[in-house]
C-alpha cells in the first residue's frame, strides 16, 4: 500500500488519542488525584489533543470499588468535575471491555452525558458481543471503536472474518492493538495494509494502540501513520501498563500539524510524572518486558517480576521458554 503523507507535511485527518489515565491506570489502580487529571486535561488543551480517554466504564458488581479509583468506572458526574462544560474541541472517551461493563446501565445518552466516544476492547472470538455495545452506544449517540487485542495471536483466517463482521457494523475506527508489544515494523505495516483495506471498502477509520515491549510502540505507530492510520494512541511518559505505551512527547515532536505543541506536555511531565516515580508508581520498558515481548507472551509474569523486584534475568527467559514450549 502507498505511504500516505510525506515527513514534513501533516495531515488533517489524523487524531491523538491520550490514554494516560485509562492505560496508566493499570499501574496504580486508577489512584490519580483529582488534580492529576485535572491538569493533565489542561495539559491536552494546550498540547492541541484531539481525544482523552478517562478510563474504564467497569461493572461495579464485578470489581470492588473501595480497590479502584474512580477512572475504573467513569462515572458521568466525576468526569464533569473535572472538565465542566467542556466548552472545547477536546473530546472525551472511555473504554468498554467485552464481559466487564453493564453497558445497557452504565451509559446515558450522549445528549446528557459528557463522553463523546466509546472504545470497546474485544478479542477476536468476542466480537459479536463487542458489536452489540457498538451498535447499543451508536443509537445512544457515542461515536465508537471496537479495539482488537492481542492481534499478534490471531491467525490471518481470523482476522479477515473478524473485520468482514466489524465492517458490516456501524462502528467508526477499528483499531490495531499489539497488547504484548510484540510486533516488528515490518509486521504492522502487513497488518495495517489489511485494516487500511477493510477501512476502504466500509467506509471506517483506523487507530493503533501499541506498547514498547521491545521499545517498538513510537516506530510501529508512526510506521501505520505514514500508511494511513489516523487515530494515533499515546500516553505522556509511555505511561501505562507494564513496559507503557507510545510516548505523547516523541509522538508530538513528530507530527508537523502546527496545532500540536509539545512544550505543555513536557511541563505536565517536570511537574506531575515525575512525582508519581518518586512516589513509586513503576513503569516503563525493562528487560522481563522485553522477554514476553519477544516472546509474543501476555506481560502479567513480567508485571509479578517486577514486582518481586527480581534480576534473574536469564531464570526467567527460561521459564517463558519453556512455558511458551507446551
Amino acid at each position: 500500500m502507498k505511504k500516505k503523507g510525506e515527513l514534513v507535511s501533516f495531515r488533517p485527518d489524523i487524531k491523538v488519542v491520550d490514554c494516560t489515565i485509562r492505560d496508566g491506570g493499570l499501574v496504580n489502580s486508577f489512584m490519580f488525584t483529582d488534580d492529576f487529571v485535572r491538569e493533565l486535561y489542561r495539559t491536552n488543551l494546550r498540547a492541541g489533543i484531539d481525544y482523552m480517554e478517562f478510563g474504564y466504564k467497569a461493572d461495579r458488581d464485578m470489581f470492588d470499588k473501595s480497590e479502584f479509583g474512580k477512572w475504573k468506572f467513569c462515572d458521568d458526574q466525576d468526569i464533569l468535575d473535572i472538565v465542566g462544560d467542556n466548552d472545547t474541541g477536546l473530546k472525551l472517551s472511555v473504554m468498554a471491555d467485552v464481559g466487564r461493563t453493564n453497558f445497557k446501565r452504565d451509559f446515558a445518552e450522549k445528549a446528557n452525558s459528557p463522553i463523546d466516544l466509546v472504545r470497546v476492547a474485544s478479542y477476536i472470538h468476542t466480537i459479536p458481543s463487542a458489536l452489540e455495545i457498538v451498535e447499543y452506544c451508536n443509537k445512544l449517540g457515542y461515536e465508537t471503536t471496537i479495539n482488537i487485542m492481542a492481534v499478534s495471536k490471531s491467525n490471518d483466517s481470523d482476522l479477515d472474518d473478524a473485520l468482514e463482521l466489524i465492517g458490516n457494523s456501524c462502528v467508526d475506527t477499528i483499531y490495531i492493538v499489539d497488547s504484548y508489544g510484540s510486533l516488528y515494523p515490518e509486521q504492522i505495516r502487513r497488518l495495517a495494509s489489511k485494516y487500511l483495506e477493510c477501512a476502504e471498502k466500509y467506509n471506517k477509520k483506523i487507530g493503533i494502540h501499541a506498547h514498547n515491549n521491545q521499545q517498538l510502540a513510537f516506530a510501529n505507530t508512526i510506521e501505520t501513520l505514514t500508511m494511513g492510520v489516523s487515530y494515533l494512541d499515546s500516553t505522556v511518559s509511555s505511561m501505562g501498563r507494564g513496559a507503557g505505551n507510545c510516548p505523547t512527547e516523541l509522538l508530538l515532536g513528530f507530527l508537523k500539524n502546527p496545532k500540536y505543541h509539545i512544550t505543555p506536555i513536557l511541563e505536565f511531565i517536570e511537574k506531575h510524572i515525575n512525582m508519581l516515580r518518586e512516589e513509586g508508581v513503576v513503569w516503563g520498558y525493562d528487560i522481563p518486558y522485553l522477554l514476553t515481548g519477544r516472546l509474543n507472551q501476555h506481560p502479567r509474569d513480567a508485571i509479578q517480576f517486577t514486582a518481586d523486584k527480581r534480576t534473574d534475568y536469564a531464570e526467567f527467559y527460561r521459564y517463558l521458554y519453556d512455558k511458551d514450549s507446551f
